[in-house]
């Protein structure tokens, strides 16, 4: 018990240095979120419109930029949460291999993974909900944080599998920007108010969406909905922990050629 927690909390350590040390990672935490939520007060009017949430029962009326701010600020959690977690766990498979050859135990290294995405979306949350407190007369700032700490869940969840899933990191990006967009995109009352596309409640930010502008615009929020990102967390997290848990290691084709060798040599 007490190897397989230190095994945990080392790897814990370098996988959060290993964040640190992704720069692009950086940036986009520091300079893309207030960057995309500005745009988004400045592209947006302050024209008062009529949004429909399945979570409350009364029609909700808000300015544009305001629920619009909201939007891109589960947009931009959902993008760098993504990023973070596909970036270092596609970067890092190779000394995954290597640990798990050299006989390290597999299941504190999943759960560090784990681990270090509920951290970056908690820490994520936190940094935006203080932007839109600055940008948005918010109403509810708790939920809210937890609205954004779902969506940097779901996204941390769906970039852990994609990077064992994936062979490039093209294509992992590609899959990331384009699910993001078109789970915010669809569900952005600026843009669908009434939001009724139908099976836009299967998607992802759902649950989240309902929470984050019920808990920015109005005086409730919805709880319950929110729950349902949980939902989605532990989904993509199970999928992850059971790629990775499967997923064999195999001795580099060098390391095999040159045990062939050494063999006929004798």
């Amino acid at each position: 018990m007490r190897l397989s927690w230190t095994a945990f909390t080392e790897l814990l350590r370098c996988t959060l240095r290993g964040h640190l040390r992704n720069r692009l990672a950086l940036v986009l935490a520091v300079a893309f979120i207030p960057i995309w939520i500005f745009v988004a007060r400045l592209c947006t009017s302050d024209q008062v419109v009529r949004i429909r949430l399945d979570a409350i029962s009364t029609p909700v009326f808000a300015p544009a930029s305001q629920a619009g701010q909201v939007a891109s600020a589960l947009g931009a959690i959902t993008m760098v949460a993504g990023f973070i977690a596909f970036t270092e766990t596609f970067q890092s498979r190779e000394v995954d291999r290597r640990l798990l050859l050299a006989g390290y135990p597999r299941l504190p290294m999943l759960l560090a993974k784990l681990a270090a995405v509920a951290l970056t979306a908690a820490l994520l949350a936190l940094y935006t909900t203080i932007l839109l407190w600055i940008s948005l007369p918010v109403r509810h700032a708790v939920p809210l944080a937890l609205a954004l700490a779902g969506a940097g869940l779901v996204y941390g969840g769906i970039g852990l599998l994609l990077g064992s899933l994936v062979r490039g990191e093209l294509e992992g990006f590609f899959l990331i920007i384009m699910l993001s967009l078109v789970d915010t995109g669809l569900q952005n009352p600026v843009f669908n108010t009434l939001m009724d596309v139908a099976g836009v409640s299967a998607l992802p930010l759902y649950g989240v969406n309902q929470l984050a502008l019920s808990s920015a615009l109005t005086s409730q929020s919805a709880w319950s909905h929110g729950l349902l990102s949980l939902t989605w967390s532990a989904a993509t997290g199970a999928l992850a922990l059971l790629v990775l848990h499967t997923h064999r290691p195999s001795r580099p084709s060098w390391s095999r050629k040159t045990r062939a060798r050494t063999g006929l040599s004798r």
